[in-house]
């Protein structure tokens, strides 16, 4: 019976990390930005752009250099890319799912650390970013892990 109250401690605790989470600053930053990122057509323009140009360049990578548009398909994504990120709107988005990220690091490592210092925690929207690419392969990717 014991555990049982225990977890559902952890649970109505856990919900209200999450609610203020939600109710954060932060949280109504990236909303807003969000919001006014979606009903701004100029972005939306250019988010639809990117992607039909990163159809294309997922086509091109298939064959690498070896791709008869390679050098055209690359400038042009990269150029879209740019276009895209510069646009006030999409830049103000992305800083705002970055504040969001950064407070939902701090979070699980606070979390895990109250426990162990031992216990590895996602840092920079990535799991293990400190041993190498953090893809879990245990280096057989040929990656520093």
């Amino acid at each position: 019976m014991l555990a049982t109250m225990e977890i559902v401690d952890i649970l109505d605790q856990s919900e209200s990390i999450g609610k203020m989470v939600m109710d954060s600053e932060v949280m109504q930053n990236y909303q807003q930005a969000k919001q006014e990122l979606a009903s701004d057509p100029d972005a939306q323009k250019l988010i639809q752009d990117f992607t039909d140009m990163k159809d294309q360049y997922e086509d091109v990578q298939r064959f690498g250099r070896y791709h008869p548009d390679y050098s055209i398909i690359m400038k042009r994504v990269r150029g879209v890319k740019r276009e895209m990120d510069m646009h006030e709107k999409v830049a103000r988005y992305k800083k705002a799912e970055r504040e969001v990220q950064k407070l939902l690091d701090e979070i699980s490592q606070s979390v895990a650390f109250s426990v162990s210092e031992q216990i590895k925690v996602p840092r920079n929207g990535m799991v293990f970013t400190d041993t190498g690419c953090g893809c879990g392969s245990g280096g057989g990717c040929g990656c520093a892990s």
